[in-house]
């Protein structure tokens, strides 16, 4: 038999093909078994559709055309149910995310040669907050997104828990962990007992002490510092002349998420911030936004907040680099202000953190080992947060990136 594991991420994907008792990931991407989670519709060449980093570089040389990512991100939202406008027609959004679920798939049965029907899939513990109903509605449009794209027997496993999995590899002995998987779009964590004679057991379920997540992860820790760093120079907070009233801040947010960027270009829009441009008392920045709308630069803006993003996870400060709006123009983004505008959602990660441990009979030194997973968990204010909740602990950290999809592959093949 064989089988695939599928990370399917708000930020980035892989895929892995189980057979014959190995596991290995498969190259999506050139050698490459990693990819962000994007797809390049081709106006240029009547509906080619580009994926990953090409689709990215695609968008940014300027090629006609239109660039989605943060998927995943809808799976929980009503606009899962919106069309989309790609080349002159509408697409449902599930067939957009369809598409790229079967392109991940080829890539797979390349790698193996052969068909593959079985599939593991990841899922975040909480699609939604605070709503079972909504949670339960998403895993169920995905799997029948999945099942569209061609696979017949599907199994979802809690991502943090495949995390354990692969962690439970290299480990020597046997030790409490509290999984930390902090993805592009949602934070869920597992507490696990694992260890070399417990990987052994057909039936895990008893090792799995706790689990839970929550709706925050790298997209939204971009939009605070979109928020803070870059939009302000954009007309954010700025008031109009007349009756002294604020600007509106509706296009702002639009824009510095992700998922919903490509909203926010209509004729409509453009005609509101031209008339906004001329009732502005800081009129030049305004002009700023109009010139994102108009030449559909949000997600080049966004490009660039998630590189300053980065950047602070190892420097005190990181540019912006915004010449593609105007000539020379560039914001400046500091750590102190990036933790500033994330710190309601480290409070929430905290908290998250520690009603798990809570749940699992424990207090916070009854965790050995808190392994951190997910891009997003490479933020120091992240691993702060975590480690708040479990101070005692040791902190690991391997594969960061990958460690989803591995268990998954890994669990794929023991299933």
């Amino acid at each position: 038999m064989i089988a695939c594991g599928l990370d399917f991420g708000t930020s980035n994907s892989a895929i892995g093909v189980a057979r014959d008792g190995a596991a290995a990931l498969a190259p999506i991407e050139g050698n490459d078994t990693l990819m962000p989670s994007a797809l390049f519709f081709d106006y240029e060449t009547k509906g080619q559709v580009l994926f990953g980093n090409e689709a990215i570089a695609a968008y940014v040389g300027q090629t006609e055309g239109r660039l989605m990512r943060a998927l995943k991100s809808l799976l929980g939202s009503p606009l899962i149910d919106e069309e989309t406008s790609l080349g002159g027609r509408k697409v449902a959004l599930t067939e957009v995310v369809e598409i790229f679920v079967r392109h991940l798939k080829g890539k797979a049965e390349a790698f193996a040669g052969r068909e593959i029907t079985t599939v593991v899939h990841g899922r975040p513990v909480r699609f939604v907050d605070n709503d079972d109903k909504a949670d339960a509605r998403a895993q169920t449009v995905l799997e029948g997104i999945t099942r569209r794209a061609g696979f017949r027997d599907i199994r979802f496993v809690y991502e943090p828990i495949a995390a354990a999995h692969h962690y439970e590899q290299t480990i020597q002995h046997e030790e409490v962990v509290l999984v930390a998987d902090i993805g592009g779009g949602t934070s869920d964590f597992s507490i696990i007992r694992v260890g070399p004679q417990l990987r052994e057991r057909a039936d895990r379920s008893r090792d799995v002490l706790a689990t839970a997540g929550v709706h925050i992860g790298g997209t939204d820790f971009d939009s605070a510092l979109s928020l803070a760093a870059v939009m302000p120079l954009l007309g954010l907070g700025t008031r109009l002349v007349e009756k002294n009233l604020p600007m509106p801040n509706a296009p702002y947010h639009e824009l510095a998420t992700w998922a919903t960027i490509n909203f926010a270009y209509t004729y409509r829009n453009e005609r509101a911030l031209a008339e906004l441009a001329a009732l502005a008392c800081e009129p030049e920045k305004v002009e700023r936004l109009l010139t994102v709308v108009q030449h559909r630069l949000g997600h080049r803006l966004a490009l660039a907040v998630e590189e300053a993003k980065i950047g602070l996870s190892v420097e005190k400060r990181a540019g912006v680099p915004l010449a593609f709006i105007e000539p020379g123009f560039a914001a400046t983004a500091t750590r102190v202000d990036f933790d500033r505008a994330i710190e309601a959602d480290m409070e929430q990660l905290y908290k998250t953190a520690g009603d798990c441990i809570a749940a699992a009979g424990l207090g916070p030194s009854g965790i050995d080992t808190v392994f951190l997973t997910g891009g997003s968990s490479r933020v120091p204010a992240v691993r702060v947060a975590i480690g708040r909740a479990a101070p005692s602990a040791r902190v690991a950290g391997k594969s960061d990136l990958l460690s989803v999809a591995l268990g998954l592959t890994q669990m794929a093949g023991r299933m």
